[in-house]
């Protein structure tokens, strides 16, 4: 499968008349917080796949509403939820840790308590399907992967408590802005490959898990 993953940068290769054939074979799309609505109505409407999205701790445009109904106008808003879609059970975490008191900023104690909000579903998901969790969609990085050390970009040290138990295949965030494309994207924690999807990604499940 292939997932299109993208966060807090427009990128002007998917922003482009070009993108259904470049995309054609994407089975679904993640967005990893920070980018305009417009942005991912457009990718919704020109390739016609299903996108789940968080809210990072900027363009937080419908917040709000997204909150009472997560699903509107093709997208699915995944803050604190887990859902089923395309075979595979994601999970999402949006917001960043917090700095200045801004909407959609959590301290650690408060994001772990936004980690158990979903854990009941995860316990379902391993009895009825056998398997907890195949992606964890989030904003932030993990604590000392892909993060930073400024109060605003540090990641949260629950999702490495969360990897530990829950073992999802992969974490998608976003965040940290990548300035040099050939930096590290990916990191490989217990069983979980944790994913950089700043500007865009694309994900070959198989390929890209069995490698790492």
């Amino acid at each position: 499968m292939k997932i299109l993953c993208v966060s807090d940068q427009i990128d002007p290769i998917v922003y482009s008349s070009s993108i259904k054939a470049r995309y054609q074979d994407v089975d679904m799309v993640l967005c990893a917080g920070d980018l305009p609505l417009d942005y991912l109505d457009f990718i919704v409407s020109s390739i016609n796949r299903p996108l789940l999205f968080v809210y990072g701790n900027h363009n937080l445009e419908g917040y709000e509403t997204y909150e009472k109904y997560p699903r509107n106008s093709g997208l699915t808003h995944m803050g604190s939820r887990v859902r089923r879609e395309c075979g595979l059970t994601i999970a999402g975490l949006g917001g960043s840790m917090w700095y200045n008191g801004g909407k959609n900023q959590y301290s650690e104690l408060m994001m772990f308590f936004e980690m158990i909000k979903i854990v009941p579903s995860l316990v379902i998901n391993r009895i009825f399907r056998g398997r907890r969790l195949d992606i964890l969609l989030t904003h932030a990085a993990p604590r000392g992967i892909h993060d930073k050390n400024d109060p605003c970009h540090r990641g949260f040290r629950c999702f490495l408590l969360f990897m530990k138990l829950f073992k999802p295949r992969y974490l998608v965030h976003g965040h940290i802005h990548l300035y040099d494309l050939s930096s590290v994207r990916t990191t490989k924690y217990e069983k979980t490959l944790v994913i950089n999807a700043y500007s865009q990604y694309v994900l070959n499940t198989e390929e890209q898990y069995n490698h790492e």
